[in-house]
């Protein structure tokens, strides 16, 4: 079922717009998310979405970032998210790409989240999608 961004989750118990923009680092900023190892990190993050009943909004894999944009039941923190993310990508990805493991992990245990209501939504969005062009 395809819902618009703005579109309230209604479960039994509450009503809920939480959109959270995420943004994750390779360790040192490295600049590996690129080629194939880029295309399996959206296969897994695609993957989590499905999984666990998260809205991607807009994602943007660049050489040394990601910017996330999903749309999330009240169930899930921030924390829980990204680390799901973070650990399922880092097992993966440096299993199926020897070269990673170069690096002493993957990720930098940082992260950035924002919340942002129905009124932003659209501004992300682009914002996120303009990436590419920087």
């Amino acid at each position: 079922m395809k819902r618009h961004p703005d579109e309230y989750r209604i479960n039994p118990h509450s009503v809920t717009l939480l959109n959270y923009h995420f943004v994750f680092c390779p360790k040192r900023r490295k600049k590996v998310l690129v080629g194939e190892v880029a295309m399996r990190l959206q296969d897994i993050i695609f993957e989590l979405c499905v999984e666990n009943n998260w809205r991607l909004i807009a994602l943007e894999v660049m050489p040394d970032h990601v910017h996330l944009f999903l749309e999330v039941d009240p169930t899930f923190s921030p924390s829980t998210i990204i680390k799901r993310i973070k650990g399922r990508a880092s097992h993966h990805l440096r299993k199926e790409y020897p070269h990673l493991l170069k690096l002493p992990t993957l990720w930098t245990p940082s992260y950035f989240c924002a919340t942002t209501g129905n009124a932003s939504t659209e501004t992300i969005k682009k914002y996120i999608e303009n990436q590419k062009g920087k």
